[in-house]
């Protein structure tokens, strides 16, 4: 009893040592600078926010690697984030560019990452038209082998109705 007491106190201990060390890490993503889209082609339009700083404040944000210039981060009602948005110039050239906000109140800087690329993102494409799996379907391109599927089906619905019916009557099968 004493022993099982020893092993659930060092495993609870443990685990509270792990929620220790892990806080000061789940506060430092909190404090990030969320970049939307992350990649973009030159003449898009970039979202910028965070929750670095406090309730209500603005931020300045810093654009210029990729040549955009200063833009503001205002207060907004999503989870308290400071939001801001600018656009990238159709001369900025591919690569990874630094993004940066500082905090009106306290000065709190934050970075994030800009990916410019030459090529769009490829769209999501969804699939048009019937599936082509065999013999047709219910709404295949060839009626007549939907016809000829339904009346199989109906065939042998008809024997299994017969069977049963034979069956339960003792005809003996």
């Amino acid at each position: 009893m004493r022993r099982t007491a020893r092993m659930l106190t060092g495993t609870a201990l443990a685990v509270a040592a792990a929620g220790l060390v892990a806080a000061p890490v789940h506060a430092a993503d909190a404090a990030s600078l969320e970049v939307y889209p992350s990649s973009v082609v030159p003449g898009g339009q970039v979202t910028v926010n965070t929750a670095a700083c406090q309730d209500g404040d603005t931020a300045a944000g810093d654009a210029s690697a990729v040549d955009a210039g200063l833009f503001t981060l205002a207060p907004s009602t999503h989870e308290q984030d400071a939001i801001g948005q600018f656009r990238v110039p159709e001369s900025a050239q591919p690569g990874t560019y630094e993004i940066v906000a500082t905090c009106a109140e306290g000065g709190r800087r934050v970075t994030g990452d800009l990916v410019v690329t030459l090529t769009a993102p490829r769209q999501q494409v969804y699939p048009r038209g019937s599936v082509k799996t065999g013999v047709g379907g219910a709404l295949g391109p060839d009626p007549v082998q939907t016809a000829a599927g339904v009346a199989a089906l109906a065939v042998a619905a008809a024997g299994g109705t017969w069977l049963l019916h034979r069956r339960a009557r003792g005809d003996g099968i």
